[in-house]
């Protein structure tokens, strides 16, 4: 079996399904972006499209690595050796910024939320109080593992009445979730291809407010990398030059994607197709691993007891070409996922999706529901006529 000959309904939390034409865009164009100054110009102006569609009045970048590297680029980039750094966690991805804090000199101090609830502003706030000062906060505004969206608005007015610079993961939230830069006072937001925005996995994208571009500037000591380094970037087109190569096709099929999204009706179509698809697992039997804050995004629903999920992604795999999620970490073999992002966001694909979720259950068992998943699901989402 090749690819070719079997292409898989991607369903996963991202990367996501492409769209013809994002696909389409990575064979229509060939340059140098070396020498040639008229994509600089493009590139230029997608990142100032990103910053216009999350809100900000600050610059984006583009950084050629998948949204792991934005993260880490944003730690190397404002923390410097000894700054107290204030991780802000309710799940796996909250909790790995430490790595990135600690690597590069950070004193980090960890705050850890309920694992199954949204972040409570009132807790975070009595911990900074009592805890503080800190000069740098990181916080995930959707914990892609766990299904859950955090209040950024919340979050991001308390580090501002603390003073304290955000970096802010916004890898599976953006184009799902609202996303204010200015308005709730984020430093540096982050994001990536291939989540909502349904293009190639293999981008990050970093926005940055005032605050955080003059934290850079003003670094007493060295950034302890180079790719990594946000300050190469801040002056490239003044410069007329990249700090290195840029990946043109896919900053092209990027571009596709990026104009393709429209952040308001984005967001609520995200909200209506990730109520449809939590109802139907609640009404089918299921129990979601999120309590309270769930993400537009993505569903983690509890296996059900006796189920292995290296069987269920195998059967779903091999049987009905269907790709879904696993847990890692603590979640590891206790969760399955659904990502219902981007161009996975389609009634169809959900609908074949949870028939054959049904098919492997009963095969393996597990009968929850005597009528069809898909059959529910669909008259919930015809309900709020998104069909």
């Amino acid at each position: 079996m090749t690819f070719k000959e079997k292409p898989y309904l991607i369903m996963t939390p991202g990367p996501t399904q492409l769209h013809p034409e994002v696909l389409g865009a990575l064979s229509q164009f060939e340059t140098n972006p070396d020498l040639d100054l008229d994509f600089l110009e493009v590139y230029k102006g997608l990142c100032h499209r990103i910053s216009v569609k999350m809100n900000a009045s600050g610059p984006t970048i583009i950084l050629a690595g998948e949204g792991i590297l934005g993260l880490e680029a944003a730690c190397a980039s404002l923390i410097e050796p000894g700054d107290r750094v204030l991780t802000i966690s309710n799940g796996i991805f909250g909790r790995g910024f430490d790595d990135f804090s600690t690597m590069y000199g950070g004193a980090s101090v960890l705050y850890e939320g309920d694992l199954r609830r949204g972040l409570d502003p009132d807790k975070l706030e009595a911990f900074i109080a009592e805890n503080g000062p800190f000069k740098v906060a990181t916080v995930v505004q959707c914990e892609t593992p766990s299904g859950i969206t955090n209040d950024l608005e919340a979050v991001g007015k308390i580090l501002n009445r603390h003073g304290i610079l955000s970096i802010v993961d916004a890898v599976s939230s953006f184009g799902g979730e609202r996303l204010e830069v200015d308005a709730w006072g984020l430093d540096v937001v982050l994001s990536g291809s291939q989540k909502v925005l349904s293009a190639p996995a293999g981008l990050s994208t970093v926005t940055l407010s005032e605050r955080a571009v003059k934290a850079i500037k003003d670094r007493k000591t060295k950034v302890a990398s180079y790719y990594a380094n946000l300050s190469i970037w801040l002056d490239f087109y003044e410069r007329k030059s990249f700090p290195y190569t840029q990946p043109v096709q896919m900053l092209m099929a990027f571009d596709m994607a990026v104009d393709r999204l429209e952040p308001r009706a984005s967001i609520e179509q995200h909200r209506v197709y990730a109520a449809a698809v939590r109802e139907t697992f609640r009404k089918t039997g299921f129990e979601l691993y999120a309590l309270d804050h769930e993400s537009n995004t993505v569903t983690s629903v509890l296996l059900p007891v006796g189920i292995d999920f290296k069987t269920l992604f195998s059967k779903m795999k091999e049987n009905h070409g269907v790709l879904i999620g696993g847990g890692f970490n603590f979640l590891e073999n206790k969760i399955f996922r659904i990502g219902h992002m981007g161009e996975n966001l389609a009634a169809e694909k959900l609908a074949v999706t949870l028939d054959a979720l049904q098919a492997c259950f009963e095969d393996l068992g597990v009968k929850t529901y005597k009528g069809r998943y898909s059959e529910v699901f669909l008259t919930l989402l015809n309900e709020t006529r998104f069909l």
